[in-house]
């Protein structure tokens, strides 16, 4: 076996330092998060326990953790729901060239360079100037649109964009409406594209703050609950909550991940089925 060269070992020493600087923050605040009750912000440590975990459960003197969660888990999969359905409908629109696709196409992606505290101030002042009740659900919505639907709308160009057209050609000679060819071929085909959107959407939702600053309204979602929190809780509470959310977007990441590979294992189950009735 050859011994590998050094500019391997030195490639790998920078990798190293580039996830230690990624995760060294995630992994510092669950470090501190298991303080004992008597433990501070900040190291060393003074003791080990779950107590700041458990205090979480318990009535806040300050704050609405678990009311602000509901609204962010509620938000996060609206957005979800729209940015699938509409991306997989720009998707499908943009397949063929049509007047205007180009200039409406910039329009889609300009959201995505524009700074998102000057989208939530926009969003936030078309509410008050039409009379409208700015909320979460509501402007805090629509904000939270303007960046979800763009990367949905790229990822379904570049899906689209490599589509075989033959598989709905011969659907479409087997007798099948164009309702039934979206439905039983091409939906099925580009399901787990389909599932990366929905990851996509509802966590850039879930973790989303500027662009819902200004639109919230008067009831916080979980971003915003946490950066009030920093400014007048002073225990290791805050950081048994970014431990727990942490571990939740992983689990949300998770189960996506999952059913994206059972959509794949399907999908090459029906074409080893498919080729086998062929033979």
């Amino acid at each position: 076996m050859e011994p590998r060269p050094r500019s391997f070992y030195v490639l790998a020493a920078v990798f190293a330092l580039f996830v230690l600087f990624l995760y060294g923050p995630t992994i510092t605040i669950a470090i501190l998060s298991f303080q004992g009750p008597q433990g501070g912000l900040t190291f060393p440590m003074n003791g080990v326990s779950l107590h700041w975990f458990a205090d979480l459960f318990e009535q806040q003197a300050v704050g609405d953790i678990w009311g602000s969660f509901g609204r962010s888990l509620a938000l996060g999969l609206m957005v979800m729901v729209v940015t699938v359905v509409v991306s997989v409908m720009g998707g499908l629109a943009f397949r063929k060239k049509f007047r205007g696709s180009g200039v409406l196409f910039l329009l889609i992606i300009t959201s995505l360079i524009i700074p998102s505290i000057l989208i939530s101030l926009g969003v936030g002042l078309i509410f008050n100037i039409a009379g409208l009740n700015v909320h979460w659900s509501t402007s805090g919505f629509g904000s939270q649109l303007t960046w979800t639907l763009p990367f949905g709308l790229l990822i379904m160009f570049a899906v689209f964009n490599r589509f075989d057209a033959s598989y709905e050609e011969a659907a479409r000679d087997q007798g099948a409406t164009p309702w039934q060819t979206i439905r039983h071929v091409v939906l099925p085909i580009i399901a787990p594209s389909l599932i990366g959107v929905a990851l996509f959407g509802f966590t850039l939702s879930y973790d989303e703050f500027a662009r819902t600053l200004l639109t919230a309204g008067s009831y916080n979602t979980l971003p915003l609950e946490i950066f009030g929190m920093t400014t007048n809780v002073t225990s290791p509470v805050l950081y048994a909550l970014g431990t727990l959310t942490t571990l939740f977007s992983l689990a949300i990441i998770g189960v996506f991940l999952g059913g994206a590979f059972i959509a794949q294992r399907r999908r090459a189950r029906r074409a080893s089925d498919a080729g086998k009735g062929l033979v």
